[in-house]
């Protein structure tokens, strides 16, 4: 970096757009996430340069990737990130947040085995309520480092279902789902539901989601293992929409939430038949970090996804106050 280098020079923004452009790993993956053009993120980028002394970013085959420096800076990006926010995010100089005004974005983690209709209604209501703000969707799979995400603020909320739910965040219940078994019309399980038993269930071929992340098992494996069971998992499948086609067109058994399955039935040649190991309801949580907890505009987001859920599943919403902490965050403030 030069000597005579002004503080005058660097923005806050610029900050941002440094971190951006490392994780991603791409100039217009970067534009999208910060609502900007590819034209202004480069012109950003070659300022980034100037002031740094390092390209950041270097050509890999098809794509890019950040130099040894640029992997140096992104900690100390983040944690100036961090603190900005703590000295001056809304809930510090007092702003009540209007989303009628507000502008933005906001970026959701989810699964994509909820109720199929649970996003469509979110982000419904987040254009009804906000039409200003930019609705960002990220899939919850294998290579998510979701934890890590909200830590750093590249994702403002998780949605998901988890046995145990990680203790370092906050979780708010949104709903929960009988635990049923999805299976093709010619499937023994509906032809012979009487021999449908806890050893048929294990010793047949199942379709289960890709692990969110290496030496995950998943909820229902989870359930399975902490009572000494197991079953064969002969698929592992990261688009959980496609499961129902391959289980319509062969002997694989999906266990899931039943909404998921009704919303199948009609669409494919499937029958929702009952599950013979009696496992707890699939609880379903929205999981956010303690970075944000305070944000008055987080905690009105927050209130939009557990207005939705409880739409879905027939309770009339709450008034305000919608993070109840669970077991993750016992005694943290709501």
């Amino acid at each position: 970096m030069p000597a005579a280098l002004s503080f005058a020079n660097i923005d806050l923004h610029l900050v941002k757009v440094l971190h951006t452009v490392i994780t991603e790993r791409s100039v217009s993956r970067a534009a999208l996430r910060l609502g900007s053009t590819q034209p202004q993120i480069s012109a950003q980028l070659k300022r980034l340069r100037a002031l740094t002394g390092d390209t950041l970013l270097v050509r890999a085959g098809t794509g890019l990737v950040p130099t040894e420096a640029a992997l140096g800076l992104l900690g100390p990006a983040e944690r100036l990130l961090r603190e900005a926010d703590t000295l001056f995010g809304p809930a510090r100089v007092g702003r009540d947040f209007e989303p009628a005004q507000a502008e933005g974005q906001v970026n959701i983690a989810a699964t994509d085995y909820l109720n199929p209709s649970f996003l469509p209604n979110l982000v419904a209501r987040l254009r009804t309520l906000a039409p200003g703000l930019t609705v960002a969707l990220h899939p919850l799979s294998a290579d998510s480092d979701y934890r890590r995400k909200l830590a750093t603020g590249e994702v403002d909320l998780v949605v998901g279902n988890w046995l145990q739910p990680p203790e370092e965040l906050h979780l708010g219940r949104l709903m929960t789902d009988e635990v049923v078994c999805l299976v093709g019309e010619d499937h023994p399980a509906v032809k012979n539901p009487r021999q449908w038993t806890a050893a048929r269930y294990l010793d047949s071929d199942h379709i289960a989601p890709t692990p969110m992340h290496p030496g995950a098992r998943g909820v229902i494996d989870d359930f399975l293992a902490l009572q000494g069971l197991e079953r064969r998992i002969a698929v592992r499948c990261s688009h959980f929409s496609l499961a129902p086609m391959m289980v319509a067109q062969t002997r694989l058994v999906l266990t899931t939430g039943r909404q998921f399955c009704e919303r199948q039935l009609g669409r494919f040649p499937v029958r929702i038949v009952r599950c013979p190991v009696a496992f707890p309801a699939m609880a379903y949580y929205q999981l956010w970090h303690d970075r944000t907890h305070a944000s008055s505009a987080q905690r009105w987001l927050r209130e939009q996804v557990r207005d939705t859920a409880r739409a879905l599943t027939g309770k009339a919403p709450a008034g305000r106050g919608a993070d109840t902490p669970g077991p993750a965050r016992q005694g943290a403030k709501a």
